[in-house]
């Protein structure tokens, strides 16, 4: 495709909506035509993020004003809720969504309502999505009119299972645990007590151990790949005192036998994203900041069975934003890393 595509962001205000902007800045095949909030409308961009000052000179437009239906591609950068209400219109004319709250991405439509305490109001809809982790489900995405993008967690804790589920490699009936950490940004950019730095600095918790909005997702993913594993698993979020960054750590029973590394190596040696790390490696979350990119390494605990997995994103880029962007370009068969080359930032 020789013209750049028009895009649309829908809820730009957002940590991930100015992340889709940043990203977007280098896109050689897009053109960002429309940004919308209902609360900002007729605020410059640049005046509301000084960060993109030079860069565009668009405004915030009410969703009812901004010709949306006139974009190629819509992300819908949103509390949970408000895509499911906005997508059929659009779907309607043809535009291609990518949705980056959690609308779309639970297949069972009572799982959703019980998890999201909503009414689901295009359950019609779900079916129609594509689960957007791009290295499960690329060939799917390519013909995607409405891709859901995976959260945070999931994609964290669903990359270093994906190829020892989808070959059978765990061992059925024990226990799958994943125990994840969080930046603060993962909370939104919102007023919240917990979120202010004199409660989240200097300071480290557990939370959502009743119940996280996560755990159905990466449960449903689980059960696509192997059977008699996700009932077993167990997930425990915490929330570290940094800005960015995503760290999960897997302890996994595997069947004898089997060389995990080379198996997570060879599946992910076309993935531009992936990197699998040597043996004995510890990734860092500062390894990938700003970039989208997920960096896993994967060991047996000295004198024990038990296998231990670490993997790192950026919550804001390979874990929403950049992830988000990558399933554009495998929609629209652009090149898989536009717009998405740029090294991590150090320090």
């Amino acid at each position: 495709m020789s013209e750049k595509i028009k895009a649309g962001i829908v809820g730009a205000t957002g940590y991930t909506g100015v992340e889709l902007l940043r990203l977007l800045t280098i896109h050689p095949n897009v053109e960002v035509s429309a940004i919308t909030s209902r609360s900002e409308a007729g605020v410059a961009i640049a005046d509301y993020f000084p960060s993109l000052r030079g860069i565009y000179d668009l405004t915030f437009q009410t969703p009812d004003e901004a010709a949306l239906d006139q974009c190629d591609v819509v992300f819908f950068a949103t509390p949970n809720g408000i895509a499911m209400k906005e997508a059929p219109a659009l779907l309607a004319k043809g535009v291609r969504i990518v949705d980056l709250s959690a609308d779309f991405r639970i297949q069972d439509i009572p799982t959703w309502e019980k998890w999201y305490g909503m009414t689901h109001a295009c359950p019609e809809t779900v079916s129609q999505a594509v689960y957007g982790l791009c290295e499960m489900n690329r060939d799917s995405i390519k013909t995607a009119q409405i891709v859901a993008n995976p959260g945070c967690y999931p994609t964290c804790v669903s990359l270093p299972l994906l190829p020892l589920l989808q070959t059978g490699r765990l061992k059925n009936g024990l226990p799958l645990i994943a125990d994840c950490k969080s930046g603060v940004s993962g909370a939104g950019r919102k007023a919240n007590i917990g979120s202010l730095l004199c409660e989240a600095g200097d300071n480290f918790k557990a939370y959502g151990i009743g119940g996280h909005r996560h755990l159905p997702e990466i449960k449903q993913t689980i059960n696509g790949l192997q059977s008699n594993i996700a009932e077993q698993f167990v997930f425990v979020p915490h929330l570290t005192p940094m800005i960015r960054g995503m760290h999960a750590t897997l302890y996994l029973q595997l069947e004898d036998g089997c060389n995990p590394h080379e198996i997570l190596r060879d599946f992910y040696a076309g993935s531009p994203f992936v990197d699998i790390m040597p043996a004995g490696s510890t990734p860092e979350t500062r390894s990938v900041r700003g970039a989208n990119i997920c960096r896993i390494s994967i060991q047996r605990a000295p004198q024990s069975n038990t296998w231990i997995a670490l993997s790192v994103i950026d919550n804001l880029v390979k874990g929403a934003a950049g992830q988000a962007v990558q399933n554009m370009n495998i929609m629209f068969g652009f090149e898989e890393s536009a717009g998405l080359q740029a090294a991590p930032l150090m320090p």
